[in-house]
């Protein structure tokens, strides 16, 4: 006796579709740009209809900011995790450095390079672009702040020092579209070198080769 089971198909809750959507749409952004994220694009890219995209972004601005702010919130977990942080401060912000120098970070260079000029005439952009600052300013104080309390770092304004620091980082991609700038290893090297002055660190403290393998001390 021969028998067929007819495979059931199965839908994805709304929250999984969704992430599903977003997480097509960040991949796009940081590959491609913020221009090419459309609802056909994205609809494309997970062979659906452009309708059901619409179901959950009925705008596409909505969606690019989306975009936008999952993979530049998605770096910063990454480079600098939420308390309680797998490493001590000063390990941590060196792991931070290793991470956003070189052609590693050149991606995420473009898409800030890409959302800032674009938020000028995108207002759900420029929100969204408002929220990851303070996301960047707030998680990257917080980390000076607790170097601070535990004694590794020395500075009276963590706020200013990350501001420093951010400020070096920005200008630093500014080339990341072009590539064309040979930097000399002292302009290379800027961001943590202001970061070690700032701090009261030894020079060289914070330029240390990044070993994810090594245990949280």
């Amino acid at each position: 006796m021969s028998s067929s089971v007819q495979r059931k198909r199965v839908r994805k809750s709304p929250e999984a579709r969704r992430a599903e959507i977003v997480e097509a749409a960040s991949a796009v952004a940081l590959t491609e740009g913020l221009e090419c994220v459309t609802l056909r694009r994205i609809a494309d890219e997970l062979a659906v209809r452009p309708g059901l995209i619409s179901h959950y972004f009925p705008s596409a601005e909505d969606l690019v900011a989306e975009a936008f702010g999952s993979a530049a919130g998605g770096e910063l977990d990454r480079l600098i995790p939420a308390p309680p942080r797998p490493l001590p401060p000063t390990r941590q912000l060196a792991r931070f450095f290793a991470h956003t120098s070189g052609e590693a970070y050149d991606d995420i260079s473009r898409l800030w390079i890409n959302a800032r000029h674009l938020s000028r005439y995108r207002p759900v952009l420029r929100e969204r672009v408002l929220v990851q600052e303070a996301a960047w300013r707030g998680r990257l104080e917080e980390l000076i702040r607790e170097g601070v309390e535990r004694g590794e770092f020395r500075t009276d304004d963590p706020y200013a020092v990350t501001i420093q620091i951010l400020v070096v980082l920005d200008g630093l991609g500014a080339h990341a579209n072009t590539g064309t700038v040979t930097r000399p290893e002292a302009v290379a090297c800027l961001a943590h070198t202001t970061a070690e002055r700032e701090l009261g660190l030894p020079y060289g403290t914070l330029s240390s080769k990044d070993d994810d393998s090594r245990a949280a001390t």
